[in-house]
């Protein structure tokens, strides 16, 4: 498919903004750097007694600099771990120091999803919401190789994703429309290798483990602090299994199903996003059955009759499924959802294009970020899977069951995803068992669409046991710290104190 940010993408690998803003190896060797074909990775050497030059941060491509108590830097690390001689890339970092020096901890990476995230843009946005770490922690935003400042992806410009999301129907009902689904798949991946062909073999989930490794050597800790969300609990899980000695207080919060491959995400999310769907119907006192035929009764008609949206551009059937993915992130955000819908059924699509637009990262001069492109780049090097159209339209029937919303958007995005793409991809689904590790805190959402609950339990088992320590929040919403008081009470003691809960606490 296109870089369009799409609920298959999203939901797996969406950023973490409610609360504080409102994969990995094959084979169990537990030593650093142990490759899926047995090699060893070789070690970066010097590079792990560098010297950061931390300075005053420029601003990001998509915002204004952060305010004076934030220094950014730059660390090396191997382009390819198996070479040693192969070539280095700079990770860009960024830090703000802990507020009460005398009692500090030490350094608290931090990763809040994607896969292509920009740390170095979101952590000081969200950094009000970490104050309370803040006080013993130096807060770490890194943005992963292959995103934005660090070797970023780039795959194609703003007018061939516009073309795209103008053109491109995401649930092909045709033979032309699915041929022309699959060629702007294999065409942007042909960017890619054109446009990044130097780092695109290298910028999946096991490296970016070991780039974190790396980072905190750097920074000069025993053992990682890591907050992770969304995609950052797969990135975490990936690192505890590469490096289960180098664990320190983990927090998953979000969490992507590690036993799922390809489909099996796409499954998951189908199933999540139409349980947050009736969720939000139900708690505006509709039935929530009445409200899913509405609703698809509405994306039917935009399949053959885009709605005018005062501007230019139209809003199409793709487009709206992406204004109606958005604001099921977070409760706080159902009643512009509720505004969005009623506006479609009067006749105007203007809310859910701007829906879509801001979750596709356009901004209102009508330039693309690259997110998406990072994000896709990512995906397609972790997973092995590249499903065929006739593949994706066997799921139908039974992912048009799951959610008739989201469904066929999904079953179609298995195939249009990782579509012709110029690098191979590691594993089938990650490996996140890390014998030996310490605790790590495993949060789980009860309502949350894009990384359904019960990946939070698959991870803490996947984990092992005495390592995946599970917490439950029974609420909407993805992500829940910052969003509910329990939940942060009891990760603020972890992280401060070491106070570990018991296995399977629930927040209500």
């Amino acid at each position: 498919m296109v870089a369009h940010a799409r609920a298959g993408s999203l939901a797996a690998a969406a950023l973490l903004l409610t609360g504080v803003l409102a994969g990995c190896e094959d084979g169990t060797d537990d030593k650093p750097g142990r490759r899926a074909d047995g090699s060893t990775a070789s070690s970066p050497g010097p590079l792990a007694s560098q010297h950061l030059d931390w300075t005053r941060c420029e601003a990001p491509e998509d915002g204004e600099a952060p305010g004076s108590e934030w220094r950014c830097a730059t660390v090396q690390v191997p382009l390819d771990y198996a070479k040693s001689k192969g070539g280095t890339i700079g990770i860009a970092l960024i830090r703000k120091e802990a507020t009460d020096t005398s009692k500090r901890l030490g350094s608290m990476l931090f990763n809040f999803g994607g896969p292509g995230g920009s740390g170095v843009s979101i952590l000081p946005r969200a950094a009000a919401g970490y104050a309370t770490l803040n006080s013993r922690y130096d807060l770490v935003g890194f943005d992963p190789r292959g995103v934005a400042r660090s070797a970023g992806v780039r795959c194609r410009d703003d007018k061939a994703q516009e073309k795209a999301y103008r053109n491109v129907d995401m649930t092909p009902d045709t033979a032309a429309e699915e041929t022309a689904f699959m060629a702007d798949g294999a065409d942007f991946g042909a960017g890619c290798a054109r446009l990044s062909g130097k780092v695109l073999p290298y910028v999946g989930t096991t490296n970016a483990a070991r780039d974190m490794d790396l980072i905190r050597q750097v920074l000069g800790d025993e053992k990682l602090t890591y907050f992770g969300m969304s995609y950052g609990t797969e990135l975490g899980g990936t690192y505890a299994h590469l490096f289960p000695a180098k664990v320190g207080r983990t927090v998953l919060d979000a969490v992507v199903d590690p036993t799922a491959d390809a489909t099996g995400h796409a499954r998951n999310q189908a199933t999540g996003f139409q349980r947050a769907l009736e969720n939000y119907f139900k708690d505006r006192g509709e039935d929530p059955e009445a409200g899913t035929r509405r609703v698809t009764a509405l994306l039917k008609r935009l399949d053959a009759d885009p709605l005018p949206t005062g501007t230019d551009r139209e809003l199409n059937q793709s487009l709206a499924i992406t204004g109606i993915v958005l604001p099921l992130y977070s409760k706080d955000d159902w009643p512009t959802l509720t505004r969005a819908l009623e506006e479609a059924e009067d006749g105007s699509g203007a809310t859910l294009l701007q829906l879509a637009d801001s979750y596709n990262g356009r901004d209102e001069n009508g330039h693309y970020d690259t997110q998406n492109h990072s994000q896709r780049a990512i995906s397609c090097a972790d997973g092995k899977a590249r499903p065929t159209a006739a593949e994706a339209k066997a799921l139908l029937p039974e992912f048009e069951k799951l959610s008739p919303v989201f469904g066929p958007f999904l079953a179609w995005d298995t195939a249009g995803w990782c579509s012709g793409w110029p690098v191979k991809g590691e594993h089938d689904d990650p490996e996140a068992s890390a014998p030996g590790a310490g605790p790590i805190l495993v949060v789980g959402t009860t309502g949350d669409p894009a990384t359904p609950y019960e990946g939070a339990r698959r991870m803490a088992d996947e984990l092992g046991e005495g390592v995946g320590v599970l917490l439950s929040n029974e609420g909407e919403g993805h992500g829940a710290y910052g969003g509910s008081s329990c939940v942060t009470s009891t990760v603020d003691s972890y992280f401060l104190d070491g106070k570990v809960p018991a296995d399977g606490k629930t927040c209500s």
